[in-house]
């Protein structure tokens, strides 16, 4: 149908084509605004009532904003072939433009609802306030696939062919596209793994130290996984090499509630020995201590009694008694007072262990966790307990190891000294 001019029936022909298409350019313009002016007054005013997910999503302003821009191209799309006398190939090339302008903005509008998407999915996940599941890296390739395609229907409809010759064409270059496109195709992978098996979310404490990452997850996008470390800085990692390497996932250390102390107190193996009964007495005065100390002097009377039956006259040699060490008897104070400290996990394993002696004293390993994750108590609370445990060691005769400093050559000296000039006079 030919749109009628009658103002202008007495003209050239070509200033009527011109009067035509400025009129379809009005009237694109208008209908442009007109379905701005709905979408985001009124479809927007709904969107602020209604309290959906996918209400948001859907009537987010920028998808609505793009939507709005397509109206435009379908107005010269449809009334393109009613411009009176307008050569057949000014028709054909304006109509394909306004195919090509349609397609692009759908496009927008689709890639505008995959960020509304994304947006809401990482919004639910900060007012939730824990590691969430990223999807950016799957918006991601969604839009790479909306632009390789868009762009193939748009140059289709340029060049006035079907989109299916290109993609024939696509196929003799499979091999050029698998190149181009192989660090895609490994982080997509990657993605898609990672994800499948929940191996990593934002917000989790990573470690990979052969790439200096340590830290928190702060995005997971197509391509790349960006840490930001301790120190404020930003390590950027790709995500296939989360597949092809290791790393160290602390999520479930914080989902556990408690935090691993695995330090070692290593003791002056010279200053191990026995207990004598002044000792034992002036220990029970220690509160945490003195059920233990029954308990034992109670085991040890009967263990000797039945020696002393047993050896008869031989019983009586310190070697052939039963005794209390005061490594023993500090090991088992350690341990009381973790089991009573209020900052220690109760539920999780707690344990005191002598282990082997070495060139460097003897090891008494403390294997405990925390009742918190935060690392400042975390730290507060291991500090707190071996400060006291170093403070207390003298109380059982016990001395921490340590190699000699210029102090304790001094004394030595001056002992030794002391000693030689003591031995001149007597002389």
């Amino acid at each position: 149908m030919t749109m009628t001019l009658p103002f202008l029936a007495g003209h050239e022909p070509w200033i009527q084509a011109l009067a035509g298409l400025a009129l379809m350019s009005l009237l694109a313009m208008s209908a442009r605004w007109l379905a701005h002016w709905l979408l985001q007054r009124s479809l927007r005013r709904s969107a602020d009532t209604l309290q959906g997910r996918w209400s948001r999503v859907f009537l987010h302003r920028t998808v609505l904003g793009r939507l709005a821009r397509v109206t435009p191209s379908l107005v010269v799309q449809l009334t393109v072939g009613a411009i009176p006398h307008l050569p057949d190939t000014a028709n054909a090339v304006i109509r394909n433009v306004a195919v090509a302008l349609t397609v692009l903005h759908l496009v927008r509008v689709l890639m505008a609802l995959l960020d509304a998407l994304h947006e809401e999915h990482e919004g639910r996940g900060r007012s939730e306030k824990a590691p969430t599941r990223s999807i950016k890296s799957h918006v991601q390739l969604a839009k790479l696939a909306l632009v390789m395609l868009g762009g193939i229907v748009i140059v289709a409809a340029l060049i006035d062919r079907s989109p299916l010759i290109l993609l024939s064409g696509l196929g003799a270059m499979s091999a050029v596209l698998m190149l181009v496109f192989k660090d895609t195709l490994l982080s997509f992978t990657a993605g898609l793994q990672l994800a499948s098996n929940d191996m990593l979310r934002v917000g989790d404490w990573i470690e990979m130290p052969q790439l200096g990452a340590d830290g928190d997850v702060i995005d997971i996008a197509l391509h790349t996984v960006k840490v930001q470390n301790w120190d404020k800085t930003i390590t950027t990692i790709p995500t296939w090499r989360l597949m092809s390497e290791s790393f160290r996932n602390w999520r479930g250390m914080s989902e556990a509630g408690g935090r691993r102390i695995k330090r070692t107190l290593r003791l002056d193996a010279g200053s191990v020995r026995f207990l004598d009964e002044d000792e034992i007495a002036r220990l029970k005065r220690i509160a945490l201590l003195r059920p233990y100390l029954e308990r034992k002097e109670q085991d040890v009377r009967e263990a000797n009694e039945t020696l002393a039956t047993r050896l008869g006259e031989l019983a009586v040699a310190p070697a052939n008694r039963r005794r209390l060490t005061n490594l023993g008897t500090f090991r088992a104070y350690v341990d009381a007072y973790l089991r009573k400290h209020p900052g220690i996990h109760k539920e999780m394993t707690l344990m005191v262990r002598a282990m082997e002696p070495s060139s460097e004293g003897v090891p008494m390993e403390i294997y405990c966790f925390t009742g918190t994750t935060a690392w400042v108590q975390y730290e507060g609370i291991q500090s707190d307990i071996f400060d006291h445990l170093l403070a207390i060691l003298p109380e059982f005769g016990l001395r921490l190891y340590q190699n000699p400093t210029g102090h304790d050559i001094d004394q030595g000296l001056a002992t030794r000294l002391a000693r030689d000039q003591a031995g001149t006079r007597s002389a």
